[in-house]
């Protein structure tokens, strides 16, 4: 029967696809908000008190809740820089085009903005070295469509790669939010992206960057520009008596003085909310 509204059943069904559409759209153009959020004012006062501004997030996966600074900038995308480094590794494991994370990448044999660059290198030295040209040739090696494709899977940020293969993670048009690196860091540390186990099981390996007594913290920083002013990273999570709290911190990036402070920040952070 048709529709009293419409002049039929196609025009009622194309209506009701156009409202799904838009939907969908919203959802991949518009940052996830994190609907459960506790602002902490002591995290804000060590964020004034260095003079920066930023956001912190911390994602407490088991009460699915946020915790952190400044909710407004941590709903905000900003292009990943060498954040991306962790999803590129996966990319690059699950595609093949290497055989694990200590296979050595060329790098090019041209000079680089740090001398430790110059140098052919495994993807385990190269993340710790946050080694920009041998993830570039990682990059070139996955290629422009098997990047978007897996870029789509574990829906990351906005999801956007452009046309360059090597640069979109450094330049645009990528971008993430503090709460999406949070939630994609969540899914990662649980091992539940769709993605090989021993893949992501590699991937963590190689960003574990501290342990206590009773915790282990893992992270990547990220600096969007450099060594110009743009936007600086620190993204992570720390497991902690059986239990996992991602954590994602932005801020505006001036100098390198302020680089040097991602981390002091965010390990002020954590410790403030008692995770360090």
């Amino acid at each position: 029967m048709a529709c009293k509204v419409c002049k039929g059943l196609m025009g009622c069904w194309g209506d009701k696809m156009k409202y799904v559409l838009a939907i969908v759209v919203a959802l991949l153009v518009f940052p996830v908000e994190a609907a459960d959020w506790k602002e902490r004012g002591d995290i804000g006062a060590l964020f004034k008190s260095a003079g920066i501004n930023g956001t912190f997030v911390l994602y407490d996966i088991a009460d699915d809740a946020y915790i952190g600074y400044n909710q407004s900038r941590a709903e905000t995308r900003f292009v990943p820089a060498s954040t991306f480094k962790i999803p590129n590794t996966l990319i690059g494991l699950s595609v093949g085009v290497v055989k694990d994370v200590d296979e050595v990448l060329p790098y090019g044999g041209q000079p680089q903005f740090m001398k430790a660059w110059e140098e052919d290198m495994g993807l385990r030295k190269a993340i710790a070295l946050s080694n920009v040209p041998i993830y570039q040739h990682l990059a070139r090696r996955i290629g422009l469509e098997r990047m978007r494709e897996n870029i789509m899977k574990m829906d990351y940020g906005n999801k956007e790669i452009g046309s360059q293969v090597d640069r979109f993670w450094l330049d645009g048009p990528l971008k993430v939010s503090a709460i999406e690196q949070a939630r994609f860091l969540a899914r990662l540390a649980q091992g539940i992206l769709p993605f090989p186990a021993a893949l992501q099981a590699s991937v963590r390996e190689i960003v574990q960057v501290d342990q206590g007594k009773d915790w282990v913290l893992y992270g990547k920083t990220g600096w969007e520009n450099a060594p110009n002013p743009g936007v600086g990273w620190w993204v992570g999570w720390v497991h902690k008596n059986n239990r996992i709290y991602t954590f994602a911190l932005n801020m505006d990036v001036h100098s390198a003085v302020d680089a040097d402070k991602r981390v002091v920040l965010g390990r002020k952070s954590l410790a403030l909310l008692g995770v360090l």
